[in-house]
């Protein structure tokens, strides 16, 4: 086995617990909207998107409004766009016909992982593949699980599983935070998407608010180094 495959897969293995969690909050949800095991199967391998797919089984009922779905599970990942831009250093070399391989599987929390390891070593996009393989061979089981134990637990909140999908960004964040630099740029993140939540209807306020804080992170990084 790869060293920097095993290597990424064991880094993710202490979220993969969260991700578990909220996976089968997903799949309790699933039972409770009928729909059928083997279509939370082919969500999980041809979606493989935490937060679409809980838009979706959100969205879902008899009258499935697919282009409507569609939309909103859209605009729920294109915060990928800029997760997928910033590995650009991590594929220098790497064909487009791998780059698609990797980018299937890759998460926010086996981004977030792999950026940070970034920083302190020498890595190959194969820590980033394990580290999605181990993500998604988790939110597997944790769905698979909450799906088939469905019946016996009609409130997810009361074992505090829906905490689980915050609680795994929070330590998401904490792990990206490098001192007072980010003060700033946080700040207008946070203030923003709460701002365009209000004004905005749908999940767009979630790009919005990143692309902004992106913006503000670049300019008050200029200043830093220049002023």
């Amino acid at each position: 086995m790869d060293k920097n495959f095993r290597n990424g897969f064991i880094a993710n293995l202490p979220i993969g617990i969260s991700v578990f969690a909220y996976g089968a909050v997903l799949g309790v949800l699933c039972v409770q909207k009928d729909i059928e095991f083997y279509q939370l199967a082919l969500m999980n391998i041809f979606i493989f998107a935490g937060s679409s797919q809980f838009v979706i089984v959100d969205m879902w009922n008899t009258t499935l409004d697919i282009i409507g779905v569609t939309i909103a599970a859209l605009l729920v990942n294109l915060r990928y766009f800029l997760v997928t831009a910033s590995l650009n250093t991590l594929f220098v070399g790497t064909s487009k016909t791998q780059k698609f391989k990797y980018m299937h599987f890759v998460t926010d929390e086996c981004w977030a992982i792999t950026m940070q390891r970034l920083k302190q070593e020498s890595i190959t996009p194969m820590f980033l593949l394990g580290g999605g393989v181990c993500i998604f061979s988790v939110w597997f089981a944790g769905t698979s699980l909450g799906y088939f134990l469905g019946d016996f637990i009609q409130s997810p909140e009361k074992y505090g599983l829906d905490f689980a999908f915050i609680a795994i960004f929070l330590a998401l964040a904490i792990s990206m935070y490098k001192g007072k630099e980010n003060i700033i740029p946080w700040l207008i993140t946070i203030v923003s998407a709460f701002a365009f939540e209000q004004l905005i209807d749908g999940k767009i306020y979630i790009v919005l608010a990143a692309i902004l804080g992106a913006f503000s992170a670049v300019v008050f990084s200029k200043d830093e180094r220049y002023g």
